[in-house]
């Protein structure tokens, strides 16, 4: 399988979809823009309110998934990706991902204390396509 046919696959998403757990074990869905940084398949940064419920639960576990899919008229790809999601609320970070329509979300900017960074970086992944699946392991 071609992992770079994923990356470019992912690229082209414009949502996806974030997964926590909550304190019963149960997990929890959230639609997304895409990410704002992606570092091959390791690495994806979307940013987010710190005071949100999601960043709470992350704080609580870490464990995470996420997810892109594609429904055309003939075809469904769909891409999940497994590992762990960081809180990151470090101002270098913020900065890096930052764009200037953020003020909508985020009324005191960049710095806002209500604004920070999740960063998910992915242990394995699952790719549908053509009702076949493959699992693969990313380095």
């Amino acid at each position: 399988m071609n992992l770079q046919k994923i990356e470019k696959f992912i690229d082209k998403q414009k949502v996806s979809f974030i997964c926590s757990i909550d304190s019963e074990n149960y997990p929890n869905v959230k639609a997304m823009l895409k990410p704002r940084i992606r570092k091959g398949l390791k690495e994806f940064y979307f940013s987010t309110n710190t005071s949100s419920m999601r960043v709470h639960q992350y704080k609580n576990n870490p464990n995470a998934s996420i997810y892109f899919y594609h429904k055309g008229l003939m075809k469904y790809i769909g891409v999940m990706l497994k590992g762990k999601m960081e809180v990151l609320t470090d101002q270098a970070i913020k900065n890096k991902i930052w764009k200037k329509g953020d003020t909508l979300f985020y009324k005191k900017g960049v710095t806002d204390e209500d604004y920070c960074v999740l960063k998910f970086t992915a242990m394995s992944g699952r790719y549908y396509c053509d009702l076949k699946t493959i699992d693969f392991a990313i380095k």
